[in-house]
Formats: C-alpha cells, sequence, structure tokens
C-alpha cells in the first residue's frame, strides 16, 4: 500500500520478444562462428515492400542507449526503440523447408503480409488500459 509521499510502484514491463528454442540455438550458432565480438543482436523494423514493413536483424557492434535490451535463452537481442510498438508479444522462431530456411517473426500486431513473404503489414500495440 502506498501512502500520499509514497510514489506507486511501476508495473513490470512485458518481455517484448521471445524466442524459441530452435531460434536461440541457430543464433548461438551463428554468433559463436563471428571473428569478433558482438553486443548481440538487432532486431527492428524498417519501412518498405509491396506490404509496407519488414523485419530487420543485424549484428550489434554496441548497445545504444534507448535499446530495449531483451534476454532470452541465452541470447541477447537488443530492440530498437523506434520498433518496440511493433514487436511488443512477438516470438521469434527459425524454420527450414525443402527449398528454404530462415527466422520466422509471429507477430500478434502484424495485419498482413505480402505474397512473396518478404513485406508485412504491423500496426502498433496498443497501451493496456
Amino acid at each position: 500500500m502506498t501512502t500520499l509521499n509514497e510514489a506507486p510502484k511501476p508495473r513490470p514491463r512485458p518481455q517484448v520478444m521471445r524466442l524459441t528454442e530452435v531460434a536461440a540455438a541457430q543464433i548461438k550458432d551463428i554468433l559463436a562462428r563471428k571473428d569478433e565480438p558482438v553486443a548481440g543482436v538487432r532486431v527492428g523494423v524498417k519501412n518498405g515492400g509491396c506490404a509496407g514493413m519488414s523485419y530487420t536483424m543485424e549484428y550489434a557492434q554496441k548497445q545504444n542507449a534507448h535499446d530495449e535490451v531483451v534476454e532470452d535463452k541465452g541470447v541477447r537481442l537488443l530492440i530498437d526503440p523506434k520498433a518496440v510498438l511493433f514487436l511488443l508479444g512477438t516470438e521469434m522462431d527459425f524454420k527450414v523447408d525443402k527449398l528454404s530456411s530462415g527466422f520466422v517473426f509471429n507477430n500478434p500486431n502484424q495485419t498482413s503480409a505480402c505474397g512473396c513473404g518478404e513485406s508485412v503489414s504491423i500496426t502498433p500495440a496498443k497501451e493496456e488500459a
């Protein structure tokens, strides 16, 4: 219980993203083969493609001051602060098919995707009441 002079405790922040075991193992394997150390994997979204947006992933040489840091299954993800509301609740997986393999984003904020699978339409997550 808080008193008039005591500030209320902030609500715990939800984890922006989570990884499947397969995705975490794939990222660990990729990072283990890097010649130079990295701070983590930077994940974000960018405008472009026929559906409007696409997911981005790259090696992060350093953590930026405003990055949202997600530690999951031994992997460090650095989320671009402009992408947090677009990625909230997303699960990253790694799929292998007959002709391709790659990271897949299972995003509850995604409203549609283009036919080629390279771009998506995403609406920002709504703030909880």
